[in-house]
């Protein structure tokens, strides 16, 4: 998919607050809107190379948004709205291996005392399907989440409760980056969401991760990498 906006280049300076980033631009300090909540320490660090794109509207409080960190041997996405959006694409398109041609995609469906982002019609069933933005990535091993999710650790157990139910449950990893080979939970910082996603995995919820591939247009998924929740 395409990515919007008129893109700049820019330098991270700082992080005044969890969705606004100050940035130098054109010799000048500028804020934009972050579209990402995680820590991303690794990656929001002083002096770093990033790019924004323009953004406009009525009742926007900045004019751009920060959307790319450049490592130098790769762009990383940190705008945790796209995989949502690229498994959108991928699933209307019939090109999503799990799942392939959809009779129907449903967007922020509410179950039980969640909500989730896709109620899919595939495979003569219908499934729940919870997508997770990654940028996180050690030793080429891409980790999930950053920091402490109660929220995602009840997305996994809601979905263990509607596999009971009937319905057939999924959740996709979307590793924002290309320098990724297999996808594990991030257990330092999180231990309760790997034992709820082990038991997500034991309770029949499909687990699927995948790569993307990234340019300063445009981000798509391109490539499965293996789920490895086995600790070590």
């Amino acid at each position: 998919m395409k990515l919007p906006g008129e893109k700049k280049d820019a330098l991270f300076l700082a992080r005044p607050n969890r969705f606004l980033a100050l940035v130098r631009m054109d010799g000048l300090e500028v804020t934009a809107h972050l579209p990402n909540s995680g820590r991303m320490t690794e990656l929001l660090v002083s002096g770093q190379h990033v790019v924004v794109a323009g953004k406009y509207g009525e009742h926007r409080k900045t004019a751009y948004d920060m959307i790319l960190v450049d490592l130098g041997d790769g762009l990383v996405s940190v705008d945790s709205r796209l995989p949502s959006q690229v498994v959108e694409e991928a699933l209307l398109s019939g090109t999503l291996a799990p799942f392939g041609h959809c009779g129907f995609v449903r967007r922020e469906v509410v179950y039980g005392d969640s909500r989730l982002d896709f109620r899919v019609g595939a495979n003569g069933r219908e499934y729940l399907v919870e997508v997770k933005s990654v940028n996180l990535v050690e030793g080429k091993r891409a980790l999930f989440p950053d920091a402490p999710t109660l929220r995602g650790a009840r997305h996994l157990r809601t979905l263990v409760k509607a596999v009971r139910e009937g319905y057939g449950a999924a959740v996709i990893f979307v590793v924002q980056r290309e320098d990724a080979s297999a996808f594990s939970p991030h257990e330092k910082a999180d231990p309760d969401f790997g034992r709820a996603l082990r038991e997500a995995a034991e309770g029949g919820v499909g687990l699927y991760a995948y790569r993307c591939r990234l340019t300063r247009e445009e981000i798509e998924l391109s490539q499965e990498i293996p789920v490895i929740l086995e600790r070590g």
